[in-house]
């Protein structure tokens, strides 16, 4: 029964394909290079047009969280619990209540989805916040560790941390 259903699709197909002949829309033999580039270098028949202003600005929708622009914005995730992060740069900030310390992605030139995480206390959390205390600028750390998750928020257990100063270079 099946094998009847199949052979009947396949003379269909067949017959389909057969019905409707060649594309219209290639040409019957092949053009030669030059007189393809000289058609994609003509200038287009029909001049640009702007781009219209948007009748109204964008509203800000409050689900996705705050600041984000509707439509589409996507919700900032929390990463899996166990996953690592692996020469990631930043700077480290007090929490918005002042009891922890967080770190702060530096923008990576992509999606920019990134929120920031808490650094778990250890030995290299220590480094961190004497390096800070005994610099007078704003230090960016590149930093590796492995990430937990706790109450809808990303944590981070440091296991390298290595200050990087202006021109890119580490110290």
């Amino acid at each position: 029964m099946k094998s009847a259903w199949i052979m009947g699709l396949s003379v269909l197909v067949a017959a389909g394909t057969t019905l409707a002949g060649p594309p219209a829309t290639q040409p019957s033999k092949p053009i030669p290079a030059d007189q393809m580039l000289s058609r994609m270098l003509r200038p287009a028949d029909e001049p640009a047009k702007p781009v219209a202003a948007p009748s109204q600005p964008a509203a800000i929708d409050k689900s996705t969280g705050t600041g984000a622009v509707a439509p589409g914005a996507p919700a900032l995730t929390v990463m899996r619990e166990g996953s690592y992060l692996v020469d990631r740069v930043g700077r480290m900030n007090r929490t918005a209540d002042g009891q922890q310390e967080e770190f702060t992605f530096d923008s990576d030139g992509k999606a920019m989805k990134d929120p920031p995480v808490v650094l778990l206390p250890n030995l290299k959390l220590m480094a961190m916040e004497q390096a800070v205390k005994g610099s007078s600028r704003d230090l960016r750390f590149r930093i590796t560790g492995v990430v937990t998750e706790y109450n809808g928020r990303n944590y981070v257990l440091l296991e390298k941390v290595v200050v990087v100063t202006d021109a890119g270079q580490q110290f």
